[in-house]
């Protein structure tokens, strides 16, 4: 087995996808053999590839609001693993929104990247694709609003875009009923 180092390496020289990805290969992933937190989310937006850091963007801002999580706890890759399905910015969509990760990309790195995580507590599923990939095919609502179903161990969150905010006006049982318990598991995972 590759050491993570090693393997870290592989992955940022990926150039798997480089034919098809609009703005290039540039894989952003943050990972180490102690994190606590899983945080499975998509791909990075254009924010993300630009700067190289997972979540440097609003939705970063807002996932941290959600979690109670300062930004030096969720950028210290000790305690949280960020590992999209996809490591490189996809594109764009025909009718807006992001393109969903490439296909390629989970089946070569995923895996590989998860072997070196022994003490995960808790999976954030951010997201209808992160929650399909893991989960199956299944309606992004009813699997946050049925949360408790997959705790301890997975918890299921939309994407924190902008379009959530609509999400969650439509849904208030999410701010009331979620996020408090969200905030909890994510405290009780890092203790």
């Amino acid at each position: 087995m590759n050491t993570l180092d090693s393997l870290l390496d592989e992955v940022r020289a990926c150039r798997a996808c480089a034919n098809v990805l609009p703005l290039g290969p540039r894989p952003v992933v943050q990972i180490s053999a102690t994190p606590r937190i899983l945080i499975a989310n998509q791909a990075p937006g254009t924010k993300v590839h630009e700067s190289g850091i997972p979540f440097s963007d609003a939705s970063g801002d807002r996932l941290r609001e959600w979690m109670e999580a300062s930004a030096n706890q969720f950028y210290d890759e000790s305690k949280i693993a960020i590992l999209p399905m996809g490591l490189c910015y996809p594109g764009r969509q025909p009718g807006g929104g992001d393109a969903p990760s490439r296909p390629e990309c989970a089946p070569l790195w995923r895996g590989r990247l998860l072997a070196h995580k022994p003490d995960l507590r808790l999976t954030l599923l951010v997201g209808t694709h992160a929650q399909t990939d893991v989960l199956g095919p299944g309606k992004m609502t009813e699997r946050v609003m049925s949360f408790r179903d997959y705790l301890p161990t997975i918890f299921p969150l939309p994407h924190p875009s902008w379009r959530s905010r609509h999400w969650a006006a439509k849904n208030p049982w999410f701010d009331a009923d979620v996020l408090p318990l969200l905030r909890h598991a994510v405290q009780d995972a890092l203790a």
